[in-house]
């Protein structure tokens, strides 16, 4: 296939529907670890064509919903401070932090900027020599490496007055910390093809082998989700537990090198708090010695800005697959994509913003056993309305397509 329509096609989605429920003998629990990902299932209702006993439980991917709440916190301080510019990709600007978010502070005042590369950042800094330029870099594996980037121009060129407040995270430290979790259930992963692009796959066929799962990296259009489900449920139903690479197109094994150098180069492991999740040993990254200089953290002075999660919002157990979205009792009442309590429905990526957007406020019926001919146009099988939730208008629906 050549063109991106294609991975749409009704009929191909159909032949691998059918083909799974042919496949599929007994109940199997599978998790998508990429937030893209999860909108694709939420959107086009492919987790409600499955066969009975199937079920996509919904991963951390996220990188917008597992930033944790201190660092929220310490991007509002560092924001409000005179002279600094704060700049950041869009769906960072309405995640709240303990009591507000960079929108309040840039209605307060403070210089707070939308930019689209980190390398927008460093020429804010070029230009501005008289102000502090602080970039907000968050992200998996797939953004670390313009970041890193961005770094060691800094340094390069002498830019003193550029810093990164970094919240970077990896993917394979956090699905052995779900494998380690006494509530998992998750039998099979669908490993995120961007982040394979990136570091490759050598990290998998260990994770794999040591908790007896099979990984199959998977892209993002609705034929991909479909495919990585197959071979993954002829895996669980083989019982095998091995690495594939179902997204050749985009994924070699070694990864991109240069990219991986880079980060070597900048970077160095740490542990990290997850959102909602809690410490990941050696699941982030920081700047590496050599380029200590340029953390907004240390040249801040904000390392030891605490906090406490909210009671209400139980996002934490959504990204650990716990629970479905519209499980959370302020799902669509006291949280809604104008009034979130979390960072998973602010989030384009964010579970939550999925069930929202798409309308899945209560549980679904019973999924058909095929695919229509128009299933994947994309609307997605209708599922009931809550009162609570039915009063919210459609400009929250908008609010959360535009977000990021």
């Amino acid at each position: 296939m050549k063109y991106l329509a294609e991975f749409s096609d009704p009929a191909l989605a159909k032949r691998l529907v059918d083909q799974i429920h042919a496949t599929v003998t007994q109940p199997w629990a599978m998790m998508e670890v990429c937030g893209g990902q999860t909108h694709t299932i939420v959107r086009h209702g492919i987790d409600q064509l499955l066969p009975d006993g199937v079920e996509m439980i919904h991963g951390p991917g996220c990188p917008v919903c597992v930033t944790p709440l201190e660092i929220i916190d310490k991007a509002l301080e560092i924001a409000s401070q005179p002279g600094v510019i704060f700049c950041s990709f869009g769906d960072m600007l309405r995640v709240p932090g303990s009591g507000r978010d960079l929108f309040r502070i840039k209605s307060e005042g403070g210089d707070v900027r939308v930019v689209y590369s980190p390398l927008d950042a460093l020429n804010l800094a070029r230009e501005n020599p008289d102000k502090q330029v602080v970039f907000f870099g968050i992200g998996f594996e797939t953004t670390a490496p313009p970041n890193a980037m961005t770094v060691y121009q800094a340094k390069k060129l002498g830019i003193e007055n550029f810093s990164l407040l970094v919240s970077h995270v990896r993917v394979p430290p956090a699905i052995e910390a779900i494998m380690q979790s006494p509530n998992c259930r998750v039998q099979a992963f669908l490993a995120a093809g961007h982040v394979c692009s990136v570091m490759g796959v050598e990290e998998y066929p260990e994770l794999a082998e040591k908790y007896k799962v099979p990984i199959v990296v998977t892209g993002f259009e609705p034929l991909d989700i479909l495919a990585g489900i197959l071979r993954t449920v002829i895996q669980l139903e083989k019982g095998e537990h091995t690495l594939e690479n179902a997204y050749r197109r985009a994924v070699r094994d070694e990864g991109n090198p240069a990219a991986k150098a880079m980060l070597a180069d900048v970077f160095e492991t740490t542990d990290r708090a997850w959102r909602g999740i809690g410490m990941i040993p050696q699941s982030g990254w920081r700047l590496s010695e050599r380029y200590r200089e340029y953390d907004a953290e240390y040249r801040f002075q904000v390392r030891d800005i605490k906090t406490e999660e909210s009671t209400v919002c139980r996002s934490g157990e959504v990204l650990q697959g716990h629970i479905k979205p519209h499980e959370c009792e302020a799902f669509g009442t006291l949280c809604t994509p104008r009034n979130p309590l979390g960072a998973t429905m602010v989030s384009s990526e964010g579970a939550c913003a999925a069930y929202y957007l798409y309308r899945r406020l209560q549980t679904p019926t019973p999924a058909p056993t095929a695919m229509g001919d128009n299933s994947l146009a994309g609307a997605t099988s209708p599922s009931a309305t809550s009162p609570a939730a039915s009063q919210q208008t459609s400009a929250d629906n908008k609010e959360v397509s535009s977000v990021g």
